[in-house]
């Protein structure tokens, strides 16, 4: 085949067409005053049910604070990379470069998204602050433990809260896995891991809910349909696959390394 067996280089457009839609729907929606104001109303009673417990229960409060520091973010990563390369699971050995590939690419165009749509909402009235910062008798991680916001890029408010960028990156995570997966059981546990990871920021206040279920949603649908469902994924790994193929061949020589399935010689097919 000439093409990586991931991605094929024509465009899905019922599937382009339905995330577009989606999109926008989401959109329109969240700036209806009346939807806008619902959701900010459903946002404050569930950040007061996951914010309160912070002052009541010390585990729940160091479970939060912890997975609120920057360095939990790259545990994160780094589980999210592992189960994305891992062969035999969503992607056979073999396609688990190109796997890897494609969901970079897929990244990128997600941060080009998500740049050029937070100027738009920047420059308008749609902005807004985080819960933390709105709600008078918020629970703040920072207060508490001032020390760990300088040192450990505690994250528990944002002055531009939507769309949720953290979200986001999960978000199109779980959909760009769910696109391959191929059992309930693998989808189960990939939505369950995007959302546990999406709660630290929910539960700190450094976003309203509706900036992942509205903003985090929109922009990786986006994504997903700019990259999967259009040439893009397909013609770019392509050429990528066979540009890296010698650094990956000599990575594969070194011990360990050479274990992933990324570096056996069939994972560029």
């Amino acid at each position: 085949m000439d093409y990586p067996a991931l991605f094929q280089p024509k465009w899905n457009a019922k599937k382009f067409v339905l995330c577009n839609l989606i999109a926008l729907a989401l959109l329109l929606v969240w700036i209806w005053p009346t939807a806008h104001a619902a959701f900010t109303q459903f946002d404050e009673w569930l950040f007061h049910l996951l914010n309160r417990p912070l002052a009541q229960n010390k585990v729940w409060l160091w479970i939060w604070t912890i997975a609120s520091m920057r360095p939990f973010d790259i545990v994160v990563g780094l589980i999210l990379l592992m189960l994305l390369i891992k062969g035999d699971w969503v992607f056979k050995a073999v396609q688990t470069r190109a796997a890897l590939i494609g969901f970079v690419l897929t990244l990128i165009l997600l941060l080009i998204i998500r740049t050029v749509f937070s100027k738009i909402i920047d420059h308008s009235s749609l902005q807004h602050d985080s819960a933390s910062m709105v709600i008078p008798d918020a629970i703040k991680l920072s207060e508490i433990f001032p020390t760990l916001e300088d040192k450990w890029q505690l994250k528990d408010r944002s002055s531009q809260s939507f769309p949720g960028d953290h979200a986001s990156v999960l978000l199109i995570w779980a959909m760009f896995m769910t696109v391959f997966s191929r059992t309930v059981g693998q989808r189960v546990i990939i939505w369950a891991l995007a959302f546990l990871f999406m709660m630290p920021r929910l539960v700190a206040g450094a976003h309203w809910g509706q900036d992942d279920y509205i903003g985090g949603v929109m922009i990786a649908l986006l994504a997903l349909a700019w990259s999967c469902y259009t040439p893009f994924v397909a013609v770019v790994t392509r050429f990528l696959l066979r540009v890296t193929a010698p650094i990956f061949n000599f990575f594969a020589k070194v011990p360990l390394l050479n274990c992933l399935s990324i570096m056996k010689p069939g994972a560029r097919l």
